[in-house]
């Protein structure tokens, strides 16, 4: 069983409970879906502009994680009841995703739940 850290953007923490991210994770689908199975290690808020993500990285994985998941909602936004690219909450996530790969030395997974159409979630690996 694969374990994963999870972190959310905190411009979305009041809205959202994590159902979605958490639904997906157990069932094995949207940005779960290449895991044989997967269960989550811990969860982190980031703080804008990514204050102290690198360290909760490495709580994560301290914790057993073997990758993580950045949620949907940094990257994409809801429109017309589906999600679509771009406009998400955080506009320089994939710095952040390559900073705490390289620096925590963990993969980081863009996608969770209600992956945009046809979207395949990306892995930035360490190094």
């Amino acid at each position: 069983m694969t374990k994963i850290g999870l972190i959310r953007c905190e411009k979305n923490e009041d809205r959202c409970p994590l159902t979605g991210c958490l639904t997906s994770l157990k069932g094995g689908v949207q940005g779960f879906a290449g895991y044989d199975a997967a269960e989550i290690a811990g969860i982190f808020t980031c703080r804008c502009p990514g204050d102290g993500l690198v360290e909760k990285a490495k709580i994560l994985k301290s914790k057993g994680a073997e990758a993580i998941h950045f949620c949907t909602c940094s990257f994409a936004h809801k429109e017309s009841n589906e999600w679509v690219m771009g406009e998400g909450f955080c506009d320089h996530l994939d710095g952040l995703m390559a900073q705490v790969a390289n620096q925590a030395e963990i993969p980081c997974v863009k996608g969770s739940a209600h992956l945009p159409k046809a979207y395949q979630p990306e892995t930035v690996a360490p190094g």
